[in-house]
């Protein structure tokens, strides 16, 4: 049974690969947090978000809900959905990343899967390599902006 999805923390960096026929293996911690079904669909940065099916719920009506008048959130709304598939992972832990969002995200066989919290991404390995290394000065420079009321 998945954890709801105020109980999902995916945390880590795993390097599974694509297959030729486009599957990857999820890695093991992943697999119960995500359940018996996920949703994977673009993300931002050209990464593929992975969610548990009740935490992709639960962010497209959040969306969904902040106005049919609210220009971005429709556009927004219309990029996430049009672009995200179900899938169920085989008796191995494999999935299928569909070849749109292989081409969306630039996935070869070397990836990235990384943990998000309550998700989390596939990136081309050398573009999450350069990823880290365009944003490593940032993530010190923000942190008061982003982290102002956590005490350390």
């Amino acid at each position: 049974m998945p954890a709801d999805s105020g109980e999902v923390m995916l945390l880590g960096t795993y390097t599974p690969k694509i297959d030729a026929k486009g599957r990857m293996a999820l890695p093991a911690k992943f697999r119960t947090q995500l359940g018996p079904g996920l949703i994977m669909a673009r993300g931002q940065e050209r990464c593929v978000y992975l969610f548990p099916q009740a935490e992709f719920r639960r962010v497209a009506m959040q969306i969904q809900h902040t106005s049919l008048g609210n220009k971005a959130a429709r556009e927004y709304l219309r990029v996430l959905l049009s672009g995200a598939v179900d899938q169920t992972p085989d008796k191995q832990g494999r999935v299928l990343v569909p070849q749109m969002l292989r081409d969306y995200a630039k996935l070869g066989g070397d990836i990235v899967v990384i943990g998000v919290g309550t998700r989390a991404e596939i990136w081309d390995k050398k573009a999450w390599e350069q990823y880290l290394a365009d944003n490593e000065q940032g993530y010190s420079d923000i942190a008061d902006d982003v982290l102002p009321s956590v005490e350390w």
